[in-house]
């Protein structure tokens, strides 16, 4: 992918952008790294004379990482149909850098779209090296679930990443055509659902209403939280069969409410916290010190349409070591 010279010592500097890549590929941050150092060590295990021969090293690094991601997103679907309950993106700590009123392709461009920005070198934690941005919200790595691996890749790496089709058929190994195809297809699957990073008014709104969320639930306020929630409002937990929490998704906003009022009363010295989550206002618990549960929300008009809960501690090692 890409035409542009590098040279073999600047293969490091692409870690930023292959984490960016990965993450958005696979909906985990754990499995981004570790399919980027695969990629590495497939890069240091080639000969020296054909590294030499490579015009683009980080063009080829993309290359072997989109086709790691794409064996792992396959494998994935057999994983996750013995996960127990709901299956979740791991969600990330932290707030999106600069102005939330930019578009996708501006606050990418020049930074991600395959002429990334350079680390500070491999052994950078790469939560460190994420750029949040509405291709990272709940919502939208949620809808990416539900595509093919090969249309997930096709339409990350074009729509997100700005990569032409013919070189995303070297990572699929399809005709450019057939890749485009994927792309629409995936593009009818996200639909009205791609919406873009709220803007200062309206992320105000959205950090308002979680607010009132934490304090109703702080004052066990069933009324003001049935009020704050959208009658259709749906929440969906994930506690990987590790935490516990309700297995399939809760429909409705009263029996979300009283849901989490239940948890209240049962889970005394629990404490809510107002945190970003993937760029966006959501809620961390904490209990002892550490943090059990992340929320993420959807809000529309002031009431709470979605809520995320990622309780599987396997997904929280972020958290930990961030709080």
């Amino acid at each position: 992918m890409g035409t542009a010279g590098t040279s073999t010592d600047e293969t490091a500097g692409e870690r930023r952008r292959l984490i960016n890549v990965a993450y958005r590929l696979l909906g985990s941050l754990a499995d981004a790294e570790d399919a980027v150092q695969e990629a590495y060590a497939r890069w240091y295990a080639l000969p020296r004379s054909r590294q030499e021969e490579i015009v683009s090293p980080g063009a080829w690094l993309t290359t072997v990482t989109g086709r790691i991601c794409l064996d792992v997103l396959g494998s994935a679907r057999a994983r996750r149909e013995r996960y127990v309950g709901a299956w979740l993106p791991e969600p990330l700590p932290g707030s999106l850098p600069g102005s939330r009123s930019g578009s996708l392709a501006e606050s990418l461009s020049g930074s991600l779209s395959g002429r990334a920005g350079r680390d500070h070198g491999p052994g950078t934690d790469p939560a460190d090296q994420m750029v949040l941005d509405e291709s990272v919200a709940m919502a939208f790595l949620v809808v990416l679930e539900s595509m093919t691996p090969a249309e997930r890749v096709a339409f990350v790496l074009h729509d997100v990443f700005r990569y032409p089709f013919a070189e995303i058929a070297g990572v699929l190994g399809r005709t450019p055509a057939a890749c485009k195809q994927l792309a629409a297809s995936a593009r009818r699957r996200v639909g009205g659902t791609r919406a873009s990073m709220p803007a200062a008014g309206q992320a105000d709104m959205v950090r308002d209403t979680v607010r009132r969320i934490r304090k109703a639930w702080e004052t066990m306020d069933i009324a003001a939280l049935v009020d704050l929630l959208d009658p259709a409002a749906v929440m969906t937990a994930d506690g990987g069969g590790v935490a516990g929490t309700v297995l399939r998704p809760i429909e409705g906003g009263t029996r979300i409410a009283r849901y989490m009022l239940a948890i209240a009363r049962t889970a005394p010295g629990l404490e809510l916290l107002e945190r970003p989550v993937n760029g966006a206002p959501g809620l961390v618990a904490e209990h002892a010190g550490g943090v059990v549960t992340v929320a993420s929300f959807e809000v529309a008009d002031g009431r709470v349409t979605r809520i995320w809960v990622v309780r599987n501690p396997e997904k929280l090692r972020l958290w930990t070591r961030d709080g």
